[in-house]
């Protein structure tokens, strides 16, 4: 009997990563795929009234629009989810990103409808930007919770590879289009075709998430009822204000990192320095296989040395990486571009493995939704949205020079750090833990306690 629970339990911790890695990576899949189309197709498509620059600038904001979005997702779905569950949210957000995505790819253009064009493009965004700020926290909510706590971190890698796994399914969706299609029939229609697909992401997320019960944190705490919210979000801003802060602050640095790579920068090489579009899609494909190896590492190292070493490990390496970025992007050369994307790429990324498991053992089960979702969408708010848009203005502010931009990064990334060395160590807390002593006075984070199997 016992061998049996434990070989269930065993079952469903797999089932729950599975579930959370695979509907967020189709999820991130249509996200970052705008991202890319961004910097590419749709500035001609949605603002041909405009010049050059401005056309980008606008269709960038569409971008930075989607992020602005995603504080309001995560505080609706923060609220529900802390106080109805995981679950029934996880499958809310899945349909709504498919749906709104579908939507996208049957969109008129400018040429067709006029400014109504650039309006519902910006709805959509919207809505896509909702879809993920409840997603993203959710789903890592729905593994870390279910995981053992020698096996957090491990869990947390999986789930940081879906961005960079993401990236390699959209940026080879575009290169393979691109490379089949003449660019007339790319930019007519060739586009829409990836966001037709997303029927695929309701399928899917949808079946999968369904096989996933819910969280041994969650169903502990209703069990318990020792600490009833009424708001969890009230609670968490009143007596956590501290750790939401801390580790936005943190989360600035990836956040503002990762999107001058994967959208700033496919826009520097195949504009600023001629290189051909379907050579920027190539990089990014291989900077995000080392993402993905960068996201796995961090969070099994995070399991052995701690979540502060292994976070600051780095944000020290992409610290050093800004100096010579775009002095390498500048060698025009495939193999050091790529070099440097990936180390730069696959270093952000490692810290973004970790992210997941250092923001759910901050906070206690009850308000642990909403308080790591403000921690995750704040710094996209601040730092990730943004960046793609004032990089692209401090680099014609600078006349060509992407010494502007480097400066603005580099801020974030000590903000980034500073944070990580001032945080607590959480590696080996009881997540399950409910006693109200520590919930209501606030703590930062909770004494290392049972490192046996949680379930």
């Amino acid at each position: 009997m016992v061998r049996d629970t434990a070989e269930a339990h065993a079952a469903m911790r797999t089932r729950a990563v599975t579930a959370a890695a695979v509907g967020t990576a189709l999820e991130w899949f249509d996200f970052t795929l705008y991202g890319a189309l961004a910097a590419t197709v749709l500035p001609k498509l949605f603002f041909p009234a405009m010049d050059p620059t401005t056309a980008l600038l606008a269709s960038l904001a569409t971008f930075g629009v989607g992020l602005a979005a995603r504080p309001l997702g995560a505080i609706i779905c923060g609220h529900l989810g802390d106080k109805l569950g995981r679950r029934n949210l996880m499958l809310g957000t899945v349909s709504v990103m498919g749906l709104s995505s579908m939507l996208m790819g049957i969109l008129p253009t400018y040429a067709s409808i006029g400014l109504w064009a650039p309006v519902l493009l910006v709805i959509l965004r919207i809505l896509q930007g909702f879809a993920l700020g409840g997603e993203s926290t959710g789903a890592q909510l729905m593994a870390i919770e279910h995981a053992s706590p020698d096996r957090r971190g491990k869990y947390s890698g999986l789930l940081g590879l879906c961005s960079p796994l993401s990236q390699i399914m959209a940026n080879g969706t575009l290169l393979l289009l691109s490379s089949t299609m003449s660019a007339d029939a790319f930019d007519s229609y060739g586009w829409r075709i990836p966001f037709l697909l997303s029927f695929v992401l309701i399928v899917v997320g949808v079946y999968i998430r369904l096989k996933v019960s819910e969280t041994p944190a969650f169903v502990e705490l209703r069990k318990t009822q020792v600490v009833k919210v009424a708001s969890p979000l009230r609670d968490a801003l009143r007596l956590h204000w501290r750790t939401v802060l801390r580790w936005m602050l943190f989360f600035c640095g990836p956040a503002a990192i990762f999107y001058l790579i994967v959208v700033f920068s496919l826009s520097y090489i195949t504009k600023t320095l001629a290189v051909p579009k379907q050579t920027g899609f190539l990089l990014l494909m291989g900077a995000n296989v080392c993402a993905i190896v960068g996201a796995l590492a961090g969070g099994m190292l995070s399991d052995k040395i701690g979540r502060r070493k292994a976070l600051a490990i780095g944000s020290t390496a992409t610290l050093v990486m800004l100096f010579f970025y775009f002095q390498i992007l500048d060698t025009k050369s495939f193999l050091p571009m790529l070099a440097a994307m990936g180390f730069f790429l696959g270093f952000t990324q490692f810290q973004s493995g970790i992210q997941p498991v250092a923001f759910a053992e901050a906070f206690p089960t009850n308000v642990r939704y909403s308080g790591s979702a403000l921690a995750y969408t704040g710094a996209n708010l601040i730092a990730g949205g943004p960046m793609p848009v004032l990089a692209v203005w401090l680099f014609a502010l600078c006349n060509g020079s992407p010494w502007g931009v480097v400066a603005v990064c580099v801020a974030f990334n000590v903000i980034s750090l500073i944070a990580i060395l001032t945080a607590p160590e959480t590696l080996g807390i009881d997540m399950n833990r409910t006693d109200s002593a520590a919930q209501i006075a606030g703590e930062d984070s909770y004494a290392p306690a049972n490192m046996s199997n949680s379930h």
